[in-house]
């Protein structure tokens, strides 16, 4: 497990743009019990979440539609919260960063690490806009 002073700066970059933190399983099932679409967003400390994962979820924010919901939960660190998560997006494997959309508790977009690696935050975000405007 991570120390919670690498950690707090990193969550605190999603935090700050309107994210929740989801520290338990019971705030993982709690979150996605949501009508709507809820956005989560597997955190993580290595170089693809710096540089691209976290700085292109924020900034498809921008786009004109958005989920209704913003969570995270960090990889390393939110043990509970990140397996329940994690039990949610199968069939995909464990993968972090990851961003996954789910609409009206089902899960309709992942995004995983190799889909995150080697693409520059721009990249994400507009793929991420892409998607929003598909289910949001």
């Amino acid at each position: 497990m991570y120390p919670e002073s690498i950690v707090k700066p990193m969550k605190a970059e999603l935090t700050s743009s309107g994210f929740e933190e989801l520290l338990t399983s019971d705030s993982v099932e709690s979150a996605l019990k949501n009508e709507g679409t809820v956005l989560v967003v597997v955190n993580s400390v290595c170089g693809c979440a710096a540089g691209a994962c976290r700085p292109g979820v924020k900034m498809s924010l921008t786009n004109s539609k958005i989920p209704n919901k913003l969570t995270t939960v960090f990889a390393g660190f939110d043990v509970d919260a990140v397996k329940t998560a994690r039990d949610h997006f199968a069939p995909y494997p464990p993968s972090s960063p990851s961003i996954a959309l789910f609409k009206n508790g089902e899960l309709v977009h992942m995004v995983e690490r190799h889909n995150i690696e080697g693409r520059t935050a721009a990249m994400i975000a507009d793929h991420l806009k892409m998607v929003y405007d598909e289910f949001c």
